[in-house]
């Protein structure tokens, strides 16, 4: 054990320089280029169609076309993975370093990111491919594969390889850990009996297979994502007067810096971009690749309609879930006190909700992490079937389930910064991909709407 500490300690600073490089400037100004040239080449139909969406994903509650699971079951899945830690202690992280007006570029980065989730499922329902079993298998190292052909698999096998790594991490030991911590700061549950009947629950769901995760999906996360919202929302209502004045500072400081005041140490205006960037993207996933996994099992004869669903999950996500988590934090005021991540967020709960706001945070984190280590499993375990073939797939949950209670108990602080970098590292060759395949995908959604 003294062994392993002395060499995580020797690599941490070079993990953490590679992280504050993958995580810096270029990557987010990638990112966003990205996804305002897909925008662009999409002349806005991820902003014009956001009606068409919702009454598609409407219509995608039955299964209509050739895949394994409902287009809106397809979108739950998806979304059972991105509404996750990054909606509340992402949020709060990312105002307590850039302040208020890093929930206006968190908007920004959202509203870009449409085009970029559009464009990746487009991609993952058109490249898609049946495997051994008679299940759709799709997503960044596929439609390299077919798309992109030649040399560029290399790309895939990277995104394989990055995308399995990083679920033990970011979707699986972090989660279980947040989980543990919650339960035992509020209710004083042991973390080894969290860890254990976690991986219980969450085996019992990998067992039945893309089917039973999306049917779970399906109904957890609408009913994770309604108790959210409502509570934050009674709350903003409850205050009502305070909120044109949050707005304010949230719209002026996204543009001024913002002097240090009670514990908060001030931040300038590219603090609030670099911050609201990050942790959008660390939250809505857009352009890390992860969502098409799901969305390419979707029972849809339309890679369009399929994409205008896809795109849906950065708009809860962000606009509307991590909007919430952020309007309340500036409301309260607590984003002066000086704490930061969960604890921010569940403080400002709970002074604007005496005796109910903890317990609303702490469940809702409850229900966001389980939900992402169920929607993890399935896109590294894809990210595994494409590296070794179907075999590896029942090893690789073992393994998983195993991970959950180790999570629960350990210290993650090395494992969340490995996976973080890891994290980060997918989108690079998704990213290179979709602007290599942009003329497909703007062809494609032209002749849709031609017809």
């Amino acid at each position: 054990m003294n062994e392993l500490a002395n060499v995580t300690a020797w690599l941490t600073p070079y993990i953490d320089k590679l992280n504050g490089l993958v995580w810096g400037p270029p990557m987010l100004i990638l990112i966003l280029g990205t996804g305002f040239y897909l925008m662009l080449g999409l002349r806005l139909i991820p902003l014009r169609k956001i009606g068409f969406g919702f009454i598609m994903l409407w219509h995608g509650r039955k299964k209509t076309g050739k895949g394994d699971i409902s287009a809106f079951n397809a979108l739950m899945t998806a979304l059972s993975a991105t509404v996750g830690i990054g909606n509340i202690a992402g949020v709060a992280t990312a105002i307590h370093l850039g302040g208020p007006g890093a929930l206006f570029w968190m908007w920004c980065t959202a509203l870009l990111g449409m085009a970029t989730k559009y464009s990746e499922t487009v991609c993952a329902i058109e490249y898609r491919e049946t495997d051994e079993r008679g299940e759709h298998v799709g997503g960044p190292m596929y439609y390299i594969k077919n798309g992109l052909k030649g040399n560029w698999i290399v790309l895939g096998v990277a995104f394989a390889i990055f995308g399995a790594l990083a679920g033990f991490g970011i979707g699986n030991m972090v989660q279980a850990n947040s989980v543990a911590d919650a339960l035992h700061s509020t209710y004083a549950i042991p973390t080894w009996v969290t860890g254990v009947v976690s991986a219980v629950l969450v085996w019992l769901v990998l067992i039945g297979g893309i089917q039973r995760l999306g049917e779970v999906s399906g109904k957890l996360v609408p009913l994770m994502c309604v108790i959210y919202v409502v509570g934050g929302l009674f709350i903003l209502i409850l205050h009502a007067a305070a909120v044109p004045q949050a707005l304010n500072l949230i719209f002026t400081h996204a543009f001024t810096p913002v002097a240090a005041t009670g514990g908060f140490v001030g931040a300038t205006m590219v603090l609030a971009i670099q911050y609201g960037v990050a942790r959008g993207v660390f939250s809505n996933e857009a352009g890390l690749g992860s969502a098409p996994i799901a969305h390419a099992t979707a029972t849809s004869n339309s890679s369009v309609e399929q994409g205008l669903i896809a795109m849906l999950g950065t708009f809860i996500d962000t606009i509307i879930v991590c909007s919430i988590t952020g309007l309340v934090i500036v409301v309260s005021g607590t984003w002066t006190s000086g704490l930061t991540g969960a604890s921010l967020s569940t403080a400002a709960f709970e002074q604007m909700l005496p005796g109910f706001g903890n317990h609303l945070v702490t469940i809702s984190l409850i229900l966001f992490a389980f939900t992402t280590i169920l929607g993890w499993s399935f896109y590294s375990e894809k990210c595994v079937q494409f590296l070794f073939g179907i075999r590896a797939i029942t090893p690789y949950r073992w393994l998983w389930v195993l991970a959950i209670p180790i999570g629960a108990m350990a210290k993650l602080e090395f494992v969340w910064l490995v996976a973080d970098t890891l994290n980060a590292l997918m989108a690079i060759p998704n990213l290179i991909a979709l602007l290599l395949l942009s003329p497909v995908i703007f062809r494609l959604t032209r002749e849709y709407f031609a017809r």
